[in-house]
This record gives C-alpha cells, structure tokens and sequence, in this order.
C-alpha cells in the first residue's frame, strides 16, 4: 500500500520542504538518530490502495500529531500537524528507489539543537531551533 502512495507525491513531484527533525518525538518515530522527511501538499494527496491505520497524540507544543501507517507492515508513512496545515509530512525512507532519496536533500534541519554530538549539520541546510517559523541557531 505504501508504495502506491509515495509514488502519488512523487508523480506529482510536489513537495515543498525537504527537512531533517532532530526533536525527540521523530528520533522515537523512526527508530534512529532523526527523520528525514519531506512536505508534500495535501491538496491532490490520496490513498491509491488500501486504508492507512492512525494514532494520533500531542506533541510538546501541544497541537495534535497523527501518525499514518501501513496497517499491515507498521511502516510509517506520514504524519499530519496544524504546524503544517493541511500538509503531509512524508518519510523519505519509505521510498524505494536511491534517486528518490537523492532528490529529497534536506534544505532545513528542525531542532537543530537536539541533534546527536557525533552528527555534523547539513551544509547548506538551514538551521532552526525548533519547528517552521522558529528562529534560526
């Protein structure tokens, strides 16, 4: 299921941000030392197959974040929050192909303060102290 939906954002090649998020709730979510993660519009944004399972639980700012995930695998695939509006926050590890990944290259990295020591920043990627909108490190 999730492939049909990733290749639904990239057919369109949409997506607006490509970003890094170092905040602990993302480390959490994948598993790993951050999420990389791009933001695709909601507007034209479908399920092609089957139905993605929820959980939705607040985050330290306290709006609403709801997790999609592949209901049979557990994979996550996108994550929705007001801080984004009515986009969708996809992670870029749910792709498939190398080159998917490659065009994905983070232009900001969130939380930039919680990220581990032993990882360098981006260069080139902006650097903000918390979510969009925050200021800069």
């Amino acid at each position: 299921m999730y492939k049909k939906v990733v290749r639904r954002v990239l057919g369109a090649n949409c997506y607006t941000t490509q970003a890094l998020c170092h905040c602990l709730d993302c480390k959490k979510m994948s598993g790993s030392a951050y999420s990389t993660n791009i933001v695709a519009p909601g507007e034209g944004f479908k399920v092609t197959s089957g139905k993605p399972k929820t959980w939705t639980k607040k985050a330290d700012s306290g709006a609403d974040v709801t997790t999609s995930f592949c209901g049979d695998c557990g994979t996550n695939l996108w994550r929705e929050t007001s801080t984004f509006g009515e986009n969708k926050v996809v992670k870029i590890g749910i792709f498939d192909n190398l080159s998917d990944l490659n065009d994905a290259k983070p232009d900001v990295e969130l939380y930039a303060p919680q990220r581990a020591s032993w990882i360098p920043a981006l260069p080139g990627a902006k650097q903000l102290k918390g979510m969009p909108g925050s200021d800069e490190v």
